[in-house]
């Protein structure tokens, strides 16, 4: 969850970051250019995808810590699959049991930005004990994302400009200015990152995990996907529905829905958040909000309303902003055990009129270093790229129909809805992708799918799951009562043993089962 407007799909934060893994080379070696860019073998020959060059590569493992990990060549664009390669790179924790192993799960934890290689360990640790001994964990960075052949778009300055000043979209001068920093900010991620920023898209993600699949030696993809992991399987599922074997898309995601339309649903999805954690602040004696419940809610609200109006000083002399002060609150309603920092957060600015806590919140939720000065991943400007060409805008955004959106908005979230209003997007972005997946229909033929949603979910609400079950014919929603963002790994005992109860044993959980 980057930017308003766009696709608001959060990032699942990883547990554990890993040490810097080396991989030896593949087959398809990559040009000296020092870019990670190479050219396959019969470069300029017009092929299937799925005849391409890089299926025919084997990785190289070699040890990184505690896992293995190794580097693959993938098109940089698969309209031209024996055209130009980056290095896409990936690890892997082996079954325990390798007398037992079933194959390779493959992983994603949303974002999209985000790193799959980050989250290996973190699943192998909260997964159930069936899953860790019988299937080896395979983490991936997506095309363009973390250790792949990163996407650049400027240094820490330049970053902080484009996602972190607030905007007044008050007049037409407003939105054409707020355009063109768009297709600015665009035309630098283009300077610094080549072709590679105009196809990092979902649809072209999902064909790098159909080569990954088939270098892994697996003739069926088992793949478990948070978040917008889910949009990713969805379309694997759509591209490759014969090569689906046994897939989890927990947190899903809703792929028939317009930007606008997500942007609504998240927005009421915090304000849910929100009130569930005012009521559990009341139950606190430590609370500082109001003892009414509306009184609460109208706190938080001025208190954001002013930071950006006004701003909250830090007592090292940053500013929080709007912007900075939503991204500070909003990263707490992901875990339900995260609300005790929303509450001193908000004990502070109301005892003491500061805001460190929002501060260094919202550095861990853009991940920034602690004081907040430098990015530690690219994940920020990977979302967007990844996001705007899957959702390019059809009609430029005008003052009526922001009006119109806005007026939604704060219906849907006295509290946030301004703020999902406060940017055009992905308006002003030049490219959109090549192929896209809003429909499912060829994978209706692929296996079943188990499809998981969290009922008070406000990143990607619960209606989103259902809907996205409905959407795949023969797929089995389960379902799990509680906060937060994902279940799989957070919840409880009764999802994990229906996740691993189909992953190990092929055994769908009971139609309607509720954890």
């Amino acid at each position: 969850m980057r930017r308003p407007l766009a696709s608001l799909v959060a990032l699942l934060a990883a547990s554990s970051v890993l040490a810097a893994c080396t991989a030896g080379p593949t087959e398809i070696e990559p040009s000296d250019t020092g870019s990670g860019s190479g050219s396959t073998a019969d470069q300029g020959a017009v092929v299937a995808p799925d005849q391409a060059a890089v299926y025919q590569q084997e990785a190289v493992w070699s040890s990184c810590g505690r896992l293995q990990c190794a580097t693959l060549q993938m098109p940089v664009d698969w309209s031209d699959p024996n055209g130009d390669t980056f290095d896409l790179e990936l690890n892997r924790r082996p079954a325990l049991d390798q007398d037992a192993r079933i194959g390779s799960l493959l992983i994603n934890p949303g974002g999209p930005g985000a790193s799959g290689k980050d989250l290996t360990e973190a699943v192998a640790t909260m997964a159930g004990e069936d899953l860790v001994r019988t299937f080896d964990i395979v983490g991936f960075d997506p095309r363009g994302t973390g250790d792949s052949t990163p996407l650049a778009c400027g240094d820490t300055d330049e970053i902080d400009a484009y996602y972190l000043t607030d905007l007044f979209l008050d007049s037409e001068a407003a939105l054409e200015e707020a355009r063109r920093t768009t297709a600015d900010f665009a035309e630098r991620c283009r300077e610094l990152s080549g072709p590679l920023v105009e196809n990092v898209d979902t649809a072209s993600a999902a064909r790098d995990m159909d080569v990954i699949r088939t270098v892994l030696g697996d003739s069926e993809l088992y793949y478990l996907g948070y978040s917008y992991g889910t949009q990713l399987g969805a379309t694997y599922a759509e591209l490759f529905p014969e090569n689906v074997g046994r897939m989890v898309l927990d947190g899903a995601v809703d792929i028939s829905l317009p930007s606008e339309e997500m942007a609504i649903g998240q927005a009421e999805g915090f304000e849910g958040a929100l009130m569930n954690f005012i009521d559990w602040c009341h139950t606190q004696d430590s609370c500082p909000l109001d003892s009414d419940r509306e009184a609460a809610r109208q706190q938080v609200q001025d208190i954001a309303l002013t930071a950006r109006d006004e701003g909250y000083p830090t007592p090292d002399g940053e500013t929080v902003n709007g912007n900075v002060m939503v991204y500070g609150m909003v990263v707490t309603m992901y875990d339900e055990a995260s609300w005790i920092y929303l509450q001193a957060g908000l004990d502070e600015v109301l005892a003491r009129g500061t805001a460190d806590i929002f501060w260094q919140l919202a550095s861990f939720y853009l991940d920034k270093d602690t004081n907040g000065e430098e990015y530690l991943s690219n994940s920020m400007w990977a979302f967007t790229a990844i996001s705007c060409l899957d959702g390019a805008v059809a009609e430029p955004t005008t003052l009526d129909s922001l009006a119109e959106l806005r007026g939604d908005l704060e219906e849907a979230s006295p509290t946030f809805g301004w703020w999902f209003a406060s940017s055009l997007g992905c308006d002003g972005w030049p490219w959109q992708a090549k192929e896209t997946v809003t429909e499912l229909v060829a994978a209706d033929d692929a296996a079943p799918i188990l499809v998981i949603g969290t009922t008070d979910d406000p990143a990607t609400p619960y209606a989103w799951a259902e809907a996205l079950s409905e959407q795949l014919a023969g797929s089995t929603l389960l379902t799990y009562e509680g906060d937060g963002h994902t279940a799989y790994g957070r919840s409880n005992q009764c999802i994990i043993d229906a996740v691993d109860g189909y992953l190990v044993g092929g055994e769908m959980p009971v139609s309607g089962l509720r954890c």
